[in-house]
């Protein structure tokens, strides 16, 4: 069996992407125990943020696409947002069975006091690092997702 070798950069992404692996299920745990006694998890918040942050209402798929996430998993959370009173849903007048999702009066509170908790949370991680080097991460994550998204990589699983 053959095995190609890994470039230098190569070898630097996939020890980037391992420890990426890790940061993003610590961040997880953090997230979860700050929003717990919102009675949300990350998972929650992140659903939530991603319905404040659209352009406009969107179903679903398309908040699953934003995230991407797995439609199925996005819709049991969006459910649960649902029963607790914190999402709603709307007609979508481009699709009959795909219907909008919109937080409520409740759900807009709750986002607005997960938005209180995580400025100085995110500002204690943020500390000590340089700006510049955040944001040249960020610009490498970018680029990382847009090429996972252009060769269909990031749908595969979604």
């Amino acid at each position: 069996m053959r095995h190609t070798k890994r470039t230098p950069a190569g070898e630097a992404l996939t020890d980037l992407i391992l420890d990426l692996f890790r940061l993003n299920n610590r961040f997880l745990t953090a997230g979860d125990r700050l929003v717990a006694d919102l009675g949300l998890t990350s998972a929650r918040w992140q659903i939530l943020g991603a319905i404040v942050n659209a352009e406009r209402p969107q179903p679903v798929a398309w908040l699953a696409r934003d995230l991407g996430a797995n439609r199925q998993n996005v819709q049991r959370i969006v459910n649960d947002l649902h029963q607790e009173g914190l999402v709603a849903f709307e007609v979508n007048p481009h699709h009959r069975r795909a219907q909008l999702v919109v937080l409520t009066d409740k759900g807009r509170q709750t986002y607005e006091a997960t938005s209180r908790l995580q400025a100085p949370w995110v500002n204690y991680f943020a500390d000590g690092i340089a700006t510049k080097d955040i944001k040249t991460m960020h610009r490498v994550m970018t680029m990382l997702r847009k090429k996972l998204e252009a060769d269909g990589s990031a749908e595969e699983e979604a």
